[in-house]
């Protein structure tokens, strides 16, 4: 476990800290793990749904400040929240309202996948107030789901978009390229059947092979050759490019590396990540940022339950943020939207001149052709889109060019 000095020892922003708008509320049930998932899930143990929910909702009470902004977002993600049952997503999301004031216009999600979804389920969220329905789609193509070892159909899929967006209205989906064996032409009829679909928001990753999942296993004793090869480096250049072609063709643009949104289809809890803002979080491995200071819960959902049962708190991480470090992953997590990073205003906020502090560091991804920038402004190149994690790792870890 690391902890950190107490929160007081960091000095707070010229403003103070942000005050937290939006939660996360990990729910980690699964009808099955993926091959390619590293997030904290669980399958097959939906017997541990009641005291789970009531572990989240005495993490709930926990953090929940005595004086709140009230919620502009609240997510709740997984693990798939739907596999929870009615009566326990009443009692999910009236804990979250009993604790936390929301705004009556807030971005309510809910993650899904295609196979839960029914008039029924549907129905019982609304209900709820949910207002945005994000669906792990991956792909509709059969092969590339049964590579991916997903539990749906393509035709599931869009009958689950189709149906989603009768009843909630606002409807985001996740696609997967880069698949073992994926072709361009794959990916290409993927964008195709997803922008004929009532979608307004997607998300668009390329398949990863983390550390510890049955991927990465599978990939290091060589299972992954021939027809399940991993596709070569210009086929997923190839794929990026054509999702930056047929979704804004289609009224999706792109707004941050991974995610296209028509007007107004913008995840407003995701933007609040990338500018820094604050947010509170619980569940297994849910990690928040609240007052200077990062906290990780345990990963582990079986150990997230007994700690929360032993104290209350489930947290194995937790550090105080200093104002350098503040600025800096500001930038780099601001950078990752197509509009960029005004460093001005990073450097209001935290009193941190990166412009001036990082001068040497941004003229070289500057020759390198990574980044374009404009005076205090700074924006990702389309070569630079491809290199985000490296434009991301150098803002956060480069060394100051001034001495101190």
């Amino acid at each position: 476990m690391v902890v950190a000095p107490p929160a007081a020892t960091t000095p707070a922003p010229p403003g103070g800290w942000p005050v937290p708008a939006s939660l996360y509320v990990h729910v980690p049930f699964c009808r099955h793990r993926c091959g390619y998932c590293n997030f904290s899930v669980i399958a097959g143990r939906d017997d541990l749904q009641e005291v789970m929910v009531d572990a989240l909702i005495a993490e709930l009470r926990q953090i929940a400040p005595t004086t709140q902004r009230p919620l502009e977002t609240v997510f709740l993600g997984g693990g798939t929240p739907t596999q929870l049952s009615r009566q326990d997503q009443r009692r999910l999301v009236g804990a979250i309202r009993d604790h936390f004031p929301i705004r009556p216009d807030a971005e309510i999600s809910v993650e899904a996948n295609p196979e839960d979804i029914d008039d029924e389920q549907l129905h019982g969220l609304a209900d709820l107030g949910i207002n945005r329905v994000s669906l792990g789609v991956q792909s509709f193509n059969a092969r590339k789901l049964q590579q991916l070892e997903r539990s749906h159909s393509g035709d599931q899929a869009l009958a689950a978009i189709e149906a989603s967006d009768a009843v909630i209205g606002n409807v985001s989906i996740d696609l997967i390229f880069g698949a073992p064996g994926e072709t361009v032409e794959d990916w290409e009829e993927d964008l195709r059947q997803a922008v004929r679909a009532p979608v307004r928001h997607l998300s668009a990753y390329a398949l990863t092979f983390e550390k510890g999942t049955v991927f990465w296993n599978r990939l290091r004793r060589g299972e992954f050759s021939g027809d399940l090869c991993t596709v070569d480096e210009d086929a997923e250049l190839a794929m990026d490019d054509a999702a930056d072609r047929y979704l804004p063709a289609a009224g999706l643009q792109r707004y941050e590396i991974s995610n296209f949104a028509r007007p107004g289809g913008r995840c407003r809890h995701n933007t609040a990540y990338w500018a820094g803002d604050g947010w509170y979080a619980v569940g297994p491995g849910a990690a928040r940022f609240v007052s200077g200071r990062r906290e990780v819960n345990h990963r582990s959902p079986t150990t997230y339950l007994h700690r929360i049962r032993q104290s209350g708190r489930a947290t194995a991480e937790s550090e105080a943020i200093s104002l350098d470090q503040y600025a800096r992953e500001k930038a780099a997590f601001g950078i990752r939207q197509i509009a960029g990073v005004d460093l001005a205003a990073v450097a209001s906020a935290t009193n941190i001149d990166l412009a001036d502090e990082l001068a040497e560091t941004w003229e070289n991804m500057g020759t390198a052709g990574l980044i374009a920038r404009t005076d205090d402004h700074v924006k990702l190149t389309k070569r630079g889109l491809l290199f985000a994690d490296t434009v991301a790792s150098r803002i956060l870890s480069d060394a100051s060019v001034k001495s101190r």
